[in-house]
Order: structure tokens, then C-alpha cells, then sequence
């Protein structure tokens, strides 16, 4: 079967002219694609071109069938019809079947949009979801399966996803994977959903240096991916060997030629031999001195230039590392202790009566639908909200919050600004040693906020949350992966699996939580009549 969608030699760009990705050639046809790649490498970008918003810069897209992309629908207003834009078309056909409809209703009437309706809500999971129900009654999930519905009554060929899996929690999560498992069209995804790249037929990964496809899902990406970062280490190693040996070489021969014209100097000042040979001997000498001289030089900067760009290929596909300061947490320490804590909202309980502590490097993770009170609870806990009922101990100056938007980030000043306004007293040059770091060094530390990226922004947001002194013992974070590409979260993976102080962390992302390994999950209740789980891990 011919592709839906081809992409032949294309390339885009900025508005400031800035190389996003060139000479991009893919086609896609009844596979499901998964896009990735580091923020701003021009995934939305890709999509959007993929969809007809926008054009290449140069190249061509020829697309065949019917594309779809999935939108996000009002959370609070109108009906389920409004929101799916079929209230005008549902009111043709009841004024037809009332027999009060015009030549013209009969005409514009779709008579296969009642099954089709039902057809794509079964497909995805609401088969008993009435049309007229309000939409500020639907939970978090069966918002996604109803956009996910909407984008199906389009009859798609082709599905175009951007991030589909943000802001989710697990029932959403569940229900795009699903959808996507069952897809027999095609599909572009642009993802940081690791646990959502596994179930894909391929991986395409953007970047300025080139794009690389990888068949097989994300496992498969990551395998080849590490074994791209061993060559390319080994290749730094042997460059740097070589112009090692080379300057050696260099030297050596300069210190020989040295010798020689020191043999030849003694020679003439002892007058054993003939001045016409002494005088040719330092004639050749010197024209062999300057060829030797001359070759070393270029083939020392062959060798420096080849480890230059060894050098430059390590920087691009070596993730940044990050420091997080020492917390210095002893075993015994209890930092956070709830006991029999309750929130109320709008006359209903959200959660509550909750009880648990944290003492020592304890990680707790909390979860559970959207809309249940994952973020109050954080707020509780930092005391920026008053619980309804219960009480909350906290140890003093030993806590830290990180927001997923980094929202104590002032985006009109740079980082070292940031981190001085956060830390009066702090000067430039402790700002900048922090933000060393984590990987802001030299004139990145200058960067104003506003140009920071989801992934930037998270690693400037750690360094001021833990420039403190003494550091924070426990760090909480709010949907951390949300806004980061993926070798964002796993440079995020890394500070934290060998952190030795305490978590308490709101996320969605199972591959996450399991890679930085945690002792309790708080599972809060979806509903009023539920209870909140408390699971060991």
C-alpha cells in the first residue's frame, strides 16, 4: 500500500534562521511512528508540516488520505455534542426524523453520523457516554478518550499526535495506548512517553547533525542509541591518543633537528672539515628542518582538529550531567509527618483522613486520577494551603518544591539574577560556580529565563531549590517529566537515583518512578466514597 504521508529532502528552521533539521526523507504508511528527540529539535514543528499548517523550508510533503490531529477539548463548558462540534448536525437529523426538516436539511444530512458517533466511542472505551452529559462532569480521562473519539470521526488515515500523554494520568495514558495498539492506519507521534514508545513499529530521532530511524520501539532506540554514545567516546579516546602521539612526534624530531645542529656547530668551530661541506651539510639541514618542521605542524593540526570534532560529536549525543548538592540525612531524622489530614473543596472531600511520615531518605510518591488533590496536598505539605482537618509537622529550612512550570523562575532576568534574587547575599561568582553545576557554565549562566527550554528550566529550578545552606533534605516535585524531552528526564534519573536525601513526588510516568526506585505510594481516591491506599513498594 502506497505511503499516507512522504517527506522528500526537507528541511525547517527558526524565524531567526536557526537550523532545526535538513534533509529529512521518511514515509510513513499503516505503522505507527514514534517522533523524538531534545525540546526545540522541531518535532511540533514536523507535525504541523505533517498536517498542512505549515510548509518546509525546502523539500516537499505529499500527503494521501484523510489526516487527523488530536486536540484537546474544553474542560468545563457546554455538552458533550458542544464539545465535539456536533450540536448543528445532530439538531438536521432530529428535525428530519421529526419529519420539520427542508429540502436543503435532507441535502446537508450526514446519516451515517449517529453510527459513526458510536462507533468511535466504543473504540474508545465510553460506548454508554450520553451526548448531551455535561463535559464539567467527565474526570480527566474521559476527556482524553473523548478527544481521542472526536479525532476518529474523522475517519483518519493518518493519526497526528504532539506530546498526547501530557498532564495525563494513568486512565488517559491507558487510553492512547490503546487506541494506538489497536490502530491499523497510521500514526506520527511525538513523544517523551517512553512506556508509549515501547509499542511502536519505529523510532525517527531529530537533530541538527542528522536523523536517525531505528526499527522497533523504544528499547530497541535506547540499545542503539548507547552503543552510537560507546563509538563515539572510543572515537574521542583514539583522536585525543592520536594527537597525543603526534605532539610526541613533534617533539621528538625538534630535539633530534636540535642535536644535529649542534654536532655540525661543534664540527666547524674544530675545523675537521672542508667549510664549503659544512656550509652545504647546514643548507640541507635547514630546507630538511623546514620540511619537517612544516609536516609536523600539519599533521598536528589534523589531529587536533579530528579531536576537535570527536570532541563536538561527544557533547552532542552525551546527555548533561547534573550535581544535586549532599543532603547530609541521617537515618533517624522525620522531616514531614501527616496525621489524619483532610481537604474539603466546593462542599465535597477531596481526600482525607491521610497519615504518613517521611524520617530518613524515605520516597514517596503520590498518586491517583486528576482532579483528586495531588497538588493540594503538595501545598499542604510546603504549607502554601491549610488542610480541613488534621495536622502537618515539618522540619524547619529542610524542604524544597520544584513546580513542573519552575514558576519561581522570574523569566525577565538571567540565572545568575535568579539565583541571587532567591538567595540575597549569594554573589556572582557563587551563583555561577552552583550553576556550573548543572551544566550552566560560563555565558550560559547569563541566559535570560525566558529562553530556557522545559528541560533547561528544570535544571535551573534544582540549582536555586537546593543552592540553600544548608541543602534541603527533602525535595518535592510536582509532575517533574511533564514539559521534558527524554534525555531531560533521564539526566533527571540519574541526579536523583543517587541522591541521598528524601522525595515526595507527584507523577504519572511508571518508567520514572521506577528507575529512581521509591518506598511508598500514596494512591489518593478518585471519588468521595473511596478510601486512599497507602502501598508499600
Amino acid at each position: 500500500m502506497p505511503a499516507f504521508l512522504t517527506f522528500d529532502r526537507i528541511s525547517a528552521a527558526t524565524p531567526d534562521g536557526t537550523r532545526l533539521f535538513s534533509d529529512l526523507t521518511l514515509a510513513i504508511g499503516q505503522e505507527t511512528v514514534g517522533l523524538v528527540g531534545r525540546n526545540g529539535s522541531g518535532k511540533s514543528t514536523l507535525l504541523a508540516m505533517a498536517g498542512g499548517q505549515s510548509e518546509p523550508h525546502s523539500g516537499s510533503v505529499t500527503r494521501s488520505g484523510r489526516f487527523a490531529m488530536l486536540r484537546q477539548l474544553p474542560d468545563a463548558t457546554g455538552s458533550v455534542a458542544e464539545a465535539l462540534e456536533l450540536t448543528d448536525a445532530l439538531a438536521l437529523l432530529a428535525r428530519l426524523e421529526a419529519g420539520k426538516g427542508s429540502g436543503d436539511d435532507a441535502a446537508r444530512a450526514d446519516w451515517t453520523l449517529e453510527a459513526r458517533i458510536a462507533e468511535a466511542f466504543g473504540k474508545v472505551g465510553l460506548p454508554d457516554i450520553a451526548l448531551d452529559r455535561p463535559m464539567a462532569t467527565l474526570s480527566g480521562g474521559e476527556r482524553t478518550r473523548l478527544g481521542l473519539a472526536a479525532m476518529l470521526l474523522e475517519a483518519p488515515d493518518l493519526l497526528l499526535m504532539d506530546e498526547p500523554t501530557n498532564n495525563l494520568d494513568e486512565d488517559g495514558r491507558s487510553a492512547i495506548a490503546e487506541l494506538l495498539a489497536g490502530w491499523t492506519g497510521g500514526a506520527l507521534v511525538a513523544s517523551h512517553d517512553r512506556e508509549l514508545l515501547e509499542r511502536v513499529d519505529r523510532i525517527v530521532h531529530l537533530s541538527p547533525t542528522g536523523i536517525m530511524s531505528f526499527g522497533g520501539g523504544w528499547s530497541a532506540f535506547a540499545a542503539a542509541r548507547d552503543a552510537l554514545r560507546e563509538r563515539t567516546e572510543a572515537e574521542r579516546d583514539r583522536t585525543r591518543h592520536e594527537l597525543k602521539r603526534q605532539a610526541q612526534d613533534v617533539q621528538r624530531q625538534a630535539e633530534k633537528k636540535a642535536r644535529r645542529d649542534k654536532r655540525g656547530k661543534a664540527s666547524r668551530a674544530r675545523g675537521d672539515a672542508p667549510k664549503m661541506l659544512l656550509d652545504s651539510r647546514a643548507e640541507r639541514a635547514e630546507h630538511s628542518g623546514a620540511r619537517e618542521r612544516h609536516l609536523g605542524e600539519r599533521l598536528l593540526e589534523d589531529a587536533g582538529r579530528a579531536a576537535e570534532q570527536a570532541r563536538a560529536q561527544v557533547e552532542i549525543v552525551t546527555p548533561l550531567r547534573i550535581e544535586l548538592p549532599p543532603a547530609g540525612l541521617p537515618a533517624n531524622r522525620t522531616l514531614l509527618r501527616l496525621d489524619a489530614v483532610t481537604l474539603e473543596q466546593d462542599g465535597r472531600r477531596l481526600f482525607g483522613p491521610l497519615s504518613f511520615a517521611i524520617t530518613g531518605p524515605r520516597r514517596v510518591v503520590v498518586g491517583g486520577a486528576n482532579g483528586s488533590g495531588k497538588t493540594s496536598l503538595l501545598r499542604i505539605v510546603t504549607g502554601d494551603r491549610e488542610p480541613t482537618g488534621g495536622t502537618v509537622e515539618r522540619a524547619p529550612g529542610a524542604i524544597a518544591m520544584l513546580d513542573q512550570h519552575v514558576a519561581g523562575l522570574d523569566p525577565a532576568l538571567d540565572l545568575v539574577a535568579n539565583m541571587q534574587a532567591d538567595h540575597p547575599g549569594m554573589t556572582p561568582g557563587e551563583a555561577h560556580e552552583i550553576l556550573a553545576r548543572f551544566a550552566f557554565r560560563n555565558r550560559d549562566a547569563l541566559r535570560p529565563a525566558a529562553t530556557l527550554s522545559g528541560g533547561e528550566r528544570l535544571r535551573a529550578g534544582l540549582a536555586i531549590a537546593t543552592a540553600g545552606t544548608p541543602a534541603p533534605q527533602l525535595l518535592i516535585l510536582d509532575e517533574p517529566t511533564n514539559h521534558l524531552d527524554i534525555e531531560a528526564i533521564e539526566m533527571l534519573e540519574a541526579a536523583l537515583s543517587s541522591w541521598d536525601g528524601a522525595l515526595l513526588l507527584v507523577s504519572h510516568d511508571r518508567r520514572f518512578l521506577d528507575t529512581i526506585g521509591y518506598d511508598l505510594e500514596i494512591a489518593l481516591a478518585s471519588s468521595p466514597q473511596s478510601d486512599e491506599r497507602i502501598l508499600l513498594h
